[in-house]
């Protein structure tokens, strides 16, 4: 079975993927708008870094009652439920105009970033439950391939429509296509589930933590997919256009051209290395991703060079996503599914967030970015010996 027959048989699957196309592209509309919005209101370093780490933060802060919301509701009235308010929140931005209203962009980034921590949460346990175990690593690997895809096709667009057509108009964009995934999402047909109805928030938040702790596989493979968070350039990129390539081109086509060249590694990585991917030649793929990203930090010193930097960086990024994530599903028991991809979710936010805040920090210090660069790098050197160590030890 290919991602061709996995579509071809599975409509809730097609709708899925088409949702997920649609709002993940609209979504970088609105996100370069945000950082776009920031560099022409010249906001502080802070205030850069703090829009990146409230990208991350909602889904740290409320996975455990995320995981219990996910659990204790249908799919489809939560998939539906969880779009609306987000697009209510991408509405609201257009109001977000000067210095002064940083605490309305910091709201809406945050309420926005909730609903879809809780959305993607819902879409991935129900996937665990509906699909076979070779059918679910499909499904995976197809999702970072429709998330990079998007990436690439929306920020490259994005830049260049911004650029045109001004950053309101880009919010209101991503609006239309919000409005287009939800009439999809109502054609979604879902076997009926039971419900885990009987316990009390707390006492489910309690069990979920639990159980992770007490299943070591589980624990560590959660540490091993959040690596991957480290991979938030969210900031290091409007650091970049802002400091390193002012005098190229504006900031919005800088952060759109940079965004959609690292994307196109992203997209064809697990294309390439699907049939490749296994608990052995991971540690290649860890190695790769750590010396791709120094490679990055070594070409930053030309826009243009930059790309092929860019390329290293994200072509490992996605297939190490998929894995990781598929190893998690398939070790965790049924019961558990949404806590612990809501648990996994906010460990892997967490490393998003602390390498967006600590990469304003260092840049702060006086760390060119450069070294900040190959600093992230040789994190994941570590994390390829980490991985060889847990595989002779647990698998």
């Amino acid at each position: 079975m290919n991602y061709f027959d996995l579509l071809k048989h599975n409509k809730n699957i097609r709708i899925l993927a088409s949702v997920q196309f649609i709002v993940y592209f609209g979504a970088w509309f609105s996100q370069t708008g945000v950082f776009t919005l920031l560099v022409n209101l010249n906001a502080p370093t802070w205030a850069i870094s703090t829009s990146a780490m409230l990208a991350f933060l909602p889904g740290v802060l409320l996975a455990p009652i995320n995981g219990v919301i996910v659990e204790k509701n249908k799919p489809k009235k939560l998939l539906l439920s969880m779009i609306s308010i987000e697009l209510v929140s991408i509405f609201c931005l257009i109001f977000v105009t000067s210095l002064s209203m940083l605490w309305l962009l910091f709201i809406l980034i945050f309420v926005r970033l909730c609903v879809a921590s809780i959305y993607f949460q819902a879409e991935m346990s129900l996937l665990a439950k509906i699909l076979t175990s070779q059918e679910l690593k499909l499904a995976n690997e197809m999702h970072s391939v429709i998330w990079a895809v998007s990436y690439t096709a929306g920020m490259a667009s994005a830049g260049i429509f911004i650029n045109f057509f001004g950053i309101k108009t880009a919010f209101l964009f991503d609006c239309c296509l919000i409005i287009i995934g939800f009439l999809f999402l109502t054609r979604l047909n879902i076997p009926e589930f039971k419900q885990k109805i009987q316990n009390n928030f707390l006492s489910m938040i309690q069990e979920g933590f639990f159980y992770i702790f007490k299943n070591k596989i589980i624990l560590h493979l959660i540490l091993f997919h959040a690596f991957i968070g480290l991979t938030a350039y969210e900031t290091l990129v409007t650091l970049l256009a802002k400091h390193k390539y002012k005098e190229v081109l504006s900031a919005a086509l800088v952060i759109g051209f940079l965004n959609a060249v690292r994307a196109c590694s992203l997209a064809l990585g697990p294309i390439i290395l699907s049939k490749f991917v296994n608990n052995k030649t991971l540690f290649f793929l860890y190695l790769g991703q750590g010396f791709g990203i120094i490679l990055w930090a070594l070409t930053q010193f030309s826009f243009y060079i930059s790309f092929i930097g860019l390329i290293t960086a994200g072509f490992f990024t996605s297939s190490l996503w998929a894995y990781t994530y598929t190893m998690i599903q398939k070790n965790c028991d049924k019961a558990y599914y949404g806590r612990v991809i809501a648990y996994t979710d906010m460990v892997y936010l967490s490393f998003s967030a602390i390498i967006s805040q600590l990469m304003g920090f260092l840049f702060y210090l006086g760390f060119n970015l450069e070294t900040i660069t190959t600093l992230l790098g040789t994190i994941f050197i570590f994390a390829a010996f980490y991985w060889k160590w847990f595989n002779q030890k647990y698998l």
